[in-house]
């Protein structure tokens, strides 16, 4: 019987289970949605439950679509959306709270007075992060403290923390394994990611106690095995765990020191390994674990930008100009350049390298002449130049030029925003066969976790380039760069 190995793609919208060939080509593919809720304006959560039965009913239903017998399952990769956090209770199992999504702000009053405090150098030397309500460890204070009980509780080692990646980890082995890995850990601004272990300094100065935190384990390790999970059988060995963003990194196999990954989804999140050494971003860029293979430990320097396909999405949802997403390259290009129009798309403020979540999308520019083709066009370029940022801010930090940019996600597709991005960095921009690169990532490390695989290496000949976009900067090109740099600060 061919072995299989199955990927869990836990995300902030829906689970997308897929099953994946020891070829590491994809079998099959299903997603399943489960409901956002909105407390209140700036606050997002999650029911756990209904994760959950997400990640349950797309498992069930890949495997009908495929036909492939779940007794053929070697091994099980989960990779997740990171920074949002859940507490349970280790008895029952039942959430105390529901989760607290990454892109939830209600703590961002606790993160302005620890910044006030004068703790922002002690975070960033400590984890590699900036003091952000983006991050877990403000979300399990949170709820420690409003939830009666949950603190003494949680001091009491009866209630356990953990992001989705442990979560799920938790449900599929039956309550038998709490654990994460130093990517997701590297996610809470809890963990030193110097010493490699979580920090009790930050813990005591943001107020989670260390008897709810998971035990963290390599990337690529089996963490335990499936139990009492309808559809499957027990035994099967859960034996990858990675971030999203570090996964997709794996997985497009930018494994050696410089290499770089941009993907592009509802935001961008652009990832550059810099080996076994954290650099100290001087240019508003993260220092994240990137994974760790054994002893092998690589850490990653990281930009995000909170708004890429949702700028997309906000034209045809909120603007109406556009029927559906992918329409939006056909129009942008339907015009040689944006006719002067200058679109920041700071909708949910601006990430990194500015990091300043007052600022609001900003749009100049506008004449009589406007069409939706100018501001679709503007759109893309608003994109791209929010990316390009990123990997300016990484090459001064590395002091060299990087040579080329993988790229994946939904977005990648769009050959005019790819070739405006190759335009805007001077660099080759390049697209791979397969961009599910985070389900991947995820598939490989489990592989290699349950022996399937010896090391990276065995993967390596599976990364093909479907094309490759190379720069052509023109004129048009600069006065877009002086435009962005003449616009951004009004953001």
């Amino acid at each position: 019987m061919a072995r299989t190995i199955l990927a869990i793609d836990q995300g902030t919208t829906g689970t997308t289970a897929l099953l994946i060939g020891e070829d590491l080509r994809i079998l099959a593919k299903v997603n399943r949605e489960f409901p956002q809720i909105y407390p209140q304006p700036g606050w997002v959560e999650h029911n756990p439950e209904d994760i959950w039965t997400s990640v349950g009913a797309s498992v069930s239903a890949v495997l009908a679509e495929s036909g492939v017998d779940p007794g053929s399952i070697a091994a099980i990769g989960i990779t997740n959306q990171r920074e949002t956090t859940v507490v349970w209770d280790r008895a029952t199992g039942e959430a105390v709270h529901n989760a607290i999504v990454w892109q939830c702000r209600r703590t961002a009053d606790r993160c302005a007075a620890l910044r006030d405090a004068g703790h922002s150098d002690t975070v960033r030397a400590t984890t590699g992060l900036v003091v952000d309500a983006y991050f877990s460890g403000t979300k399990a204070a949170w709820i420690l403290d409003r939830v009666d009980g949950a603190r003494a509780r949680a001091e009491a080692g009866e209630l356990a923390f953990g992001t989705m990646d442990t979560y799920v980890t938790w449900r599929l082995t039956g309550g038998a394994a709490h654990v994460t890995d130093p990517s997701n850990a590297s996610r809470t601004m809890l963990y030193d990611i110097h010493k490699k272990a979580w920090s009790e300094p930050m813990c005591d100065l943001l107020g989670v106690p260390t008897a709810v935190l998971p035990e963290v384990l390599p990337s690529a390790h089996v963490y335990g095995t499936t139990r009492g999970v309808p559809g499957l059988p027990d035994g099967i060995p859960v034996a990858g765990l990675a971030g999203d963003q570090q996964s997709a990194l794996f997985g497009q196999l930018c494994t050696d020191p410089g290499m770089a990954k941009c993907t592009y989804g509802t935001g961008a999140f652009l990832l550059m390994n810099t080996g076994a050494e954290a650099v100290a971003s001087k240019h508003g860029l993260l220092t994240t674990v990137a994974w760790q293979v054994g002893d092998d430990y690589h850490y990653a320097l990281e930009g995000s930008v909170f708004i890429a396909g949702a700028a997309v999405q906000w034209l045809r949802d909120g603007l109406q100009v556009l029927s559906s997403a992918p329409e939006i390259e056909a129009l942008a290009a339907s015009v040689p350049d944006s006719g002067g129009v200058t679109f920041v798309p700071a909708l949910a403020g601006l990430g990194a390298p500015h990091w300043r979540e007052e600022a609001r999308g900003v749009i100049t520019g506008l004449t009589r002449g406007t069409t939706r083709a100018h501001l679709a066009r503007a759109t893309l370029d608003g994109v791209a130049m929010s990316c390009a940022e990123l990997l300016e801010a990484m090459e001064k930090d590395l002091g060299r030029k990087l040579a080329e940019l993988r790229v994946d996600g939904g977005a990648a597709a769009n050959n005019l925003l790819m070739q405006t991005q190759a335009d805007l960095l001077g660099c080759d921009v390049v697209r791979p066969e397969v961009i599910e690169t985070t389900a991947l990532g995820a598939a490989i490390l489990a592989g290699i976790g349950a022996g399937l695989f010896d090391d990276v290496e065995a993967a390596r000949n599976t990364w093909r380039e479907q094309r490759r976009f190379a720069p052509n900067p023109s004129a048009q090109t600069t006065e877009l760069r002086q435009r962005w740099a003449a616009t951004v600060g009004k953001a």
